[in-house]
């Protein structure tokens, strides 16, 4: 028997190793990168297709005794079905990058409108009716009038989105399609319009929003208001519901993909290598921003800093903060989360999620605050990619329109639409939004925006304060004067003491809001009562004096008359 007499065991290890057919390597490498390449981009096409592609169900956070899901959600059939990623496209970056590059939008145009804010602003409407869609054409004819009642639905876009963008134009025309009128409402500064004033829109600057729906309703106020809101956008949608609450002329809207804690993002979002990416795409995407304005940022922040900016984080901290007048990043973070205004929300409101979203991450998302407000529905799915959720073989439509445009359609055919309430004294409430409340911003009488401390606002409480008591003043002098008019011409104890019950009620009619008003600025503000009323005497002297001596000498005059009678 002839054995080997080579001692080298590396010799004999790639003797061996020579002896593997080269398809075998080959295979094994294939096999190698495969496996990598399905675990990086998180695939789930084996999951689906162990699932029998039956796709996965849609999770449902909400409160027990909510009516918005009773009465809406529950007669919601896509809501209540399952949803199946276009097998093709069974990645969640997949999906996102898909719908960012080759999204296939449908093609039409825009009417576009220019709304001028108070600030000098400029803000692009670009109005897209269900008369377009349905002739075909951008005729002047189609545009809505003041009476039409066809409902309206407010586009909000995500960041450095606006109304060109694949997943906008999927979303408006599905929207006029179904028989409403779409309005896109651009950011400052995107739509390819200048930014005309020191201001920009970030993460939660609401204030756009708020005079668009104004704007809006105080024009079409036949037209119902719905709102839907897109990453950045929804971050902005939910935390201007927060804000005015019951005040607002929405009657429903829609979130998608927010992003609900800026801070945890922040942090998510510079985990893995695939986040990293994403970070580094938007970033790109800002600067491109910041490169269309570069007059205003140079004068208004850090230009250098901007240019140089790696992360999101970085053009924050160069841009936003120096604009917007935050302290820190995480300042501006904080205060602009919308998961903090999410329990705040009175209008009947659809959140919708993805667990694998590469951009907003699921660690976010309030679930408390969604399931104890019995205004808000949180739907989850566990696949879907960021604004993506591509559906069918050749993945031509978008889950989420579907379910947006179907929740908007029933709530629409409810009764549980939001009705705008408006205030008893028919004056704005003490309790404004808190974007007035801010140390960054404040609407002047002018309605220009301006940076200032919180001080401010208590100057303002004491002026109402003021304002209300000199109405009193001015009621209980006309009072007094009825009643000395009343005592000259009858005698009559009885008709006397019926007149005096009489302004005491009265007078209890007029001081009684004044005592709420008193309450609830004690209560919001930390201030005695006995402080607030100091202050309106000492404000309002020159007409507590005469009212004083009126009524001494009145007092005198009732006791002097009757005594020189009896002599």
């Amino acid at each position: 028997m002839e054995c080997v007499n080579s001692t080298d065991p590396y010799t004999l290890l790639m003797t061996a190793f020579s002896l593997i057919p080269i398809s075998h390597y080959l295979l094994t490498f294939a096999s190698f990168f495969f496996f990598l390449f399905y675990n990086i981009f998180e695939f789930h096409f084996f999951e689906d297709a162990f699932s029998g592609f039956r796709g996965c169900s849609v999770g449902l956070t909400y409160n027990i005794s909510s009516p918005i899901y009773e009465g809406v959600v529950s007669q919601c059939k896509v809501l209540h079905g399952r949803y199946l990623a276009t097998p093709w496209l069974s990645s969640p970056h997949l999906q996102t990058c898909i719908l960012n590059f080759f999204g296939r939008p449908p093609n039409f145009n825009y009417r576009r409108q220019f709304f001028h804010a108070s600030d000098g602003g400029t803000i692009a409407l670009d109005w897209l009716n269900n008369s377009d869609v349905a002739s075909n054409s951008l005729d002047k004819k189609n545009a809505m009038s003041e009476e039409d009642s066809t409902p309206i639905v407010v586009v909000i876009p995500g960041l450095t989105s606006d109304s060109a963008s694949h997943y906008i134009k999927h979303l408006a025309f599905n929207v006029a399609k179904c028989g409403y009128n779409a309005v896109v409402s651009n950011h400052r500064g995107l739509g390819g319009v200048s930014v005309t004033s020191d201001w920009f829109y970030n993460a939660g600057w609401t204030e756009d929003l708020r005079v668009v729906i104004d704007y809006l309703h105080d024009e079409y106020p036949r037209a119902p208001l719905f709102v839907v809101g897109t990453s950045i956008g929804a971050n902005i949608l939910v935390k201007y519901l927060g804000e005015i609450r019951e005040r607002t002329p929405v009657a429903g809207a829609v979130a998608i993909c927010n992003p609900w804690d800026l801070l945890i993002g922040d942090r998510f979002i510079t985990r893995k290598v695939m986040q990293r990416l994403y970070d580094r795409a938007l970033t790109i995407g800002l600067q491109g921003y910041a490169q269309l304005h570069e007059p205003q940022y140079s004068r208004l922040a850090n230009w250098e800093g901007i240019k140089k900016s790696c992360s999101i984080r970085d053009f924050d901290n160069h841009a936003t903060c120096h604009v917007g007048k935050f302290e820190t990043v995480d300042t501006y973070y904080r205060r602009c989360s919308s998961s903090y205004y999410v329990g705040k929300v009175f209008v009947p409101l659809l959140c919708l999620s993805t667990l694998d979203d590469p951009v907003c991450t699921k660690e976010a998302i309030p679930w408390d605050e969604c399931r104890l407000n019995p205004n808000v529905v949180l739907a989850t799915l566990k696949h879907g990619g960021h604004l993506a959720l591509f559906e069918g073989l050749t993945g031509s439509s978008l889950w989420w329109v579907r379910a947006s445009i179907e929740f908007l359609g029933v709530l629409h055919s409810s009764p549980f639409m939001h009705v705008k309430k408006i205030q008893e004294s028919g004056q704005p409430s003490i309790m404004e939004s808190s974007i007035d409340q801010g140390p960054y911003l404040n609407i002047a009488g002018d309605g220009f925006v301006a940076a200032v401390e919180c001080d401010q606002k208590e100057d303002d409480i004491v002026k109402d304060v003021v304002r209300d008591s000199r109405k009193l003043h001015n009621d209980m002098l006309s009072d007094i004067e009825k009643e000395e008019h009343i005592t000259e011409h009858n005698s009559d104890s009885i008709t006397r003491t019926s007149q005096t019950d009489e302004q005491a009620s009265k007078f209890q009619e007029i001081t009684a809001p004044l005592k709420r008003r008193l309450n609830h600025i004690s209560r919001q503000n930390g201030i005695s009562i006995r402080l607030l009323a100091l202050i309106a005497i000492i404000t309002s002297w020159p007409m507590v004096e005469p009212i004083f001596s009126f009524i001494i000498g009145k007092k005198l005059k009732n006791v002097l008359i009757p005594a020189l009678l009896r002599r």
